[in-house]
């Protein structure tokens, strides 16, 4: 066989054997599995943009949703508005609780995006490079969703939407019961 038949018969080989892995991997809300997924959530911790110090242990016993984000990201601030409609909407009693983690961004940054866009969840903005490792944070927007007894039950990679995150809870909810 010559040189370029072979190479040519190379290619062909690679290259159905990329598309079988593409066709069979999962698209769509649980379009990423992680070693969290299942585990007990890492600790976070820290100051928030308002000075005052938050643990995740504040919300033991409540769904969680954990967003890493930068000012920097545009999907992260083309996710911004989905994650105030969906924050806003939850029960204050029962609803699901978010936290926002700042991945490699400037604290004063961070202040002035939430002070222009709003958001009433805890923003953490220092020392957050411990706690993003910790997750397994390769690049922004992450976010996952932690249950009431602490473990992280999803990850979602890419900016949210609302009805993402609702259902994902949703179905989060049905497993845990």
């Amino acid at each position: 066989m010559s040189p370029s038949k072979t190479a040519s018969a190379v290619v062909a080989i690679v290259t159905i054997f990329l598309v079988g892995i593409f066709a069979t991997s999962e698209s769509g809300e649980d379009r990423v599995r992680t070693h969290l997924v299942g585990e007990v959530a890492p600790p976070i911790s820290g100051e928030t943009i308002d000075g005052t110090f938050w643990s995740l242990d504040e919300v033991k016993g409540r769904w969680l949703l954990v967003n890493f984000f930068s000012t920097t990201c545009i999907p992260c601030v083309e996710e911004h508005p989905e994650l105030l409609s969906f924050s806003e909407n939850q029960p204050t009693d029962t609803g699901v609780r978010v936290v926002s983690v700042a991945f490699d961004d400037d604290p004063i940054s961070v202040e002035a995006f939430f002070e222009k866009n709003g958001g009433e969840w805890p923003v953490l903005t220092r020392d957050t490079g411990r706690i993003s490792v910790d997750w397994g944070v390769v690049a922004v927007p992450e976010s996952y969703l932690v249950s009431p007894a602490g473990f992280v039950s999803a990850k979602i990679v890419g900016g949210v939407k609302r009805n993402e995150i609702e259902n994902l809870v949703l179905r989060a909810k049905r497993k845990s019961e």
